[in-house]
């Protein structure tokens, strides 16, 4: 039996059913979007410095709290999270309304200028760009298994296109520090995995 990754940070000591139920989901069979890539977005929020801002911890615990091959992911994601933090009773100190709006933001990763904690939450979403280069090939093949009901044609063209609109960005983190820190490695990866997708099959 393979053992389960340990839990990630969680803010809300008085909610461990909350929590559980956020596990089970990112435990769920899952490529990419599971347990280790909700772990490396709460700790690239804490090492952006609002590691203990509750909304944007608990929205980083929700923000693919929904993933399967129906889509809208982040938008029902939200929805969760707004029923989740209300119901049946509000949890104490929590904008829910806040965690939603922060959740619907990964859809884009475009914040409002000024929009401090969703250029956080974007940031740290998008960091896997960035990784080592054994980590980021991690990361493009479990994309590739997240979305395995595709034809390889048919993901092959969707994942170019998804790479050429973030390379046309005119910049891929919104913080100074991810700027600083991520975006040159995040541009070669990118335009590494580029190239190879653009070759030929076979």
């Amino acid at each position: 039996m393979v053992p389960l990754e340990p839990a990630p940070p969680w803010l809300l000591p008085e909610r461990p059913d909350l929590r559980d139920r956020l596990l089970a989901a990112y435990r769920a069979g899952r490529g990419y979007h599971d347990v280790q890539h909700l772990a490396e977005v709460l700790a690239r929020i804490d090492e952006l410095g609002e590691g203990d801002d509750r909304e944007l911890s608990l929205a980083a615990w929700f923000h693919d709290a929904v993933y399967d091959s129906l889509g809208d992911h982040e938008e029902r994601s939200a929805r969760l999270a707004e029923a989740a933090l209300t119901q049946p009773e509000p949890v104490p100190g929590v904008d829910a309304a806040e965690v939603a709006r922060l959740v619907r933001l990964t859809a884009t990763h475009a914040p409002q200028p000024g929009d401090a904690r969703g250029a956080v939450l974007c940031d740290a979403d998008l960091a896997i760009l960035a990784a080592p280069r054994e980590r980021y090939d991690e990361y493009v093949a479990g994309v590739r298994r997240d979305y395995q009901w595709l034809p390889e044609a048919e993901f092959r063209a969707g994942r170019l296109a998804v790479l050429e609109q973030l390379l046309g960005r005119p910049r891929l983190f919104h913080t100074e520090l991810g700027h600083a820190t991520w975006e040159p490695r995040a541009r070669a990866n990118l335009s590494r995995e580029m190239r190879e997708l653009s070759r030929p099959e076979g």
